[in-house]
């Protein structure tokens, strides 16, 4: 499929779910993820999700994360670059959503994108190859060409994976794995 019809589908699959069915994928998203061979890294990217877009809710993986003593790395999203910049959350940071409903820090200590070891990516769909549709706008894809080649790239779905996204680019990055609230998928 098109990465524009499963963008139409999937927003269309995300609005029917319930606040309860959110919370309840989003905590079985986190157990699967708790099997995953990541937890020897320090640096973790976690977005903060948006809420009126129906993604996943982080709040349990920044949870697992804060227990297990890691570094959790938030960002700011600049919209006229696609540029975005990383910083650390602390329990000083101060969240405020932006004009696309985004949460984002408002300031803090900045961490380059070389120091990340572990990006969870949102995403609207992905493949069994480990390509993913996002909103479009690019900004997952410029992030992640920053990041170190070993860094680990997991995506987030409600949802299984499709057969085949046939229109990606040769700049759209490849997941490492995806975890759904049924099971992890490595590619």
């Amino acid at each position: 499929m098109l990465k524009k019809a499963l963008r139409t589908k999937y927003k269309a699959l995300r609005k029917e779910l319930s606040e309860i069915e959110i919370e309840e994928k989003s905590l079985a998203i986190a157990n699967e993820i708790l099997k995953l061979p990541i937890w020897d890294k320090t640096y973790f990217h976690v977005f903060l999700p948006i809420e009126e877009q129906k993604e996943v809710n982080t709040e349990f993986i920044l949870h697992l994360l804060s227990g297990k003593d890691k570094e959790i790395v938030i960002s700011k999203s600049d919209f006229e670059t696609r540029n975005m910049t990383h910083f650390l959350l602390t329990d000083n940071t101060r969240i405020q959503k932006n004009e696309y409903n985004i949460p984002e820090p408002l300031d803090g200590l900045e961490v380059p994108a070389t120091k990340i070891q572990v990006v969870f990516v949102p995403l609207l769909a992905f493949d069994k190859k480990g390509n993913r549709v996002g909103y479009g706008k690019g900004f997952y894809d410029k992030f992640l060409s920053q990041c170190k080649p070993e860094t680990i790239k997991i995506g987030l779905s409600f949802f299984e994976p499709e057969e085949l996204i046939s229109d990606v680019f040769e700049s759209d990055v490849l997941l490492d794995y995806c975890v759904t609230p049924n099971g992890v998928y490595e590619f």
